[in-house]
């Protein structure tokens, strides 16, 4: 048995880490929000009382058990549902619908078959009215980002699973939202592919003023990514706890295995699944 530190503990570098981002602006403010769904059985109410803040290039993730409200919590941030109770505000501003201050990567690969990678990444600034020079400019701007510039002339079906992920991280980002919304994007690729795209994420993220809104259902890659994560409940959805990561930037993969990684994991085990280990007798930190 391993005795493991209290994943409240932070080390020097973390705790000034999490209070410079405290003391950045609010981008978002999830404020009350509950969603209540008609059924012929009655009223369901898939999210109730969701409240937190999220600080400017912040990385936040949402987990909780199958049923929690995940998706639902992310759409409606979105403004692709509206919520029954409480309000999402973006820059103080109520969310009504979608806007182009928040891009969206899905899980499923949502690229336009028909364009070429470049051209799937300009068609936001070009809807917008940016002028096709400009708008080809900024695409190979974001493709070199992603590290995509070779395949910029290269059709959707022509790339792996990961790469048209990047794509779409790319196409995103191409609008300059204020945050970047992803569902479980990386949800469907292989486990190698998977950490590619996962090291990818925290390279574009330390380069791009950007706040991120990040669903998941994996342990490792919540706190892998996040800066916070916040912890669902569910029937009726509901914020558990919201857990400050205690694991040091820049991450690798040789923390998976650390004291911080470890209880942090026995600590959202024992929130989502009610265990207090991690399957081989590690206990989680009270």
């Amino acid at each position: 048995m391993i005795d493991l530190p209290s994943y409240r503990e932070q080390s020097p570098d973390v705790a000034a880490h999490l209070a410079e981002i405290r003391q950045r602006p609010v981008v978002m403010t999830v404020g009350s929000v509950g969603r209540v769904f008609d059924s012929p059985q009655g009223p369901i109410t898939a999210l109730s009382g969701i409240v937190f803040d999220v600080h400017q290039r912040e990385f936040i993730s949402v987990i909780g058990p199958s049923g929690c409200g995940k998706s639902t919590l992310i759409r409606i941030v979105a403004g692709l549902e509206s919520c029954t109770d409480g309000a999402v505000l973006v820059d103080g501003q109520p969310v009504v619908g979608p806007g182009p201050d928040r891009g969206m990567v899905f899980q499923s690969y949502t690229l336009f078959p028909w364009l070429t990678v470049r051209r799937n990444v300009m068609f936001g600034p070009s809807m917008k009215g940016m002028p096709r020079a400009e708008s080809e400019q900024k695409a190979d701007e974001w493709l070199r980002v992603v590290g995509l510039s070779k395949f910029a002339d290269h059709y959707p079906n022509q790339l792996s699973g990961g790469m048209k992920q990047r794509v779409a991280i790319a196409r995103a980002l191409a609008n300059q939202p204020r945050i970047l919304l992803m569902d479980e994007p990386f949800g469907a690729l292989d486990a190698q592919t998977r950490c590619s795209m996962q090291s990818h994420l925290l390279q574009i993220c330390a380069s791009v003023d950007v706040t991120v809104m990040f669903i998941t259902h994996d342990l490792d890659e919540a706190i892998y990514l996040s800066d916070r994560i916040v912890v669902l409940g569910a029937h009726p959805g509901r914020v558990l706890e919201i857990i400050e990561v205690p694991v040091p930037r820049p991450r690798s993969s040789e923390q998976f295995l650390s004291g911080p990684f470890l209880a942090t994991k026995a600590r959202l085990e024992e929130l989502i699944h009610g265990r207090s280990d991690t399957g081989d007798g590690v206990l989680a930190a009270q």
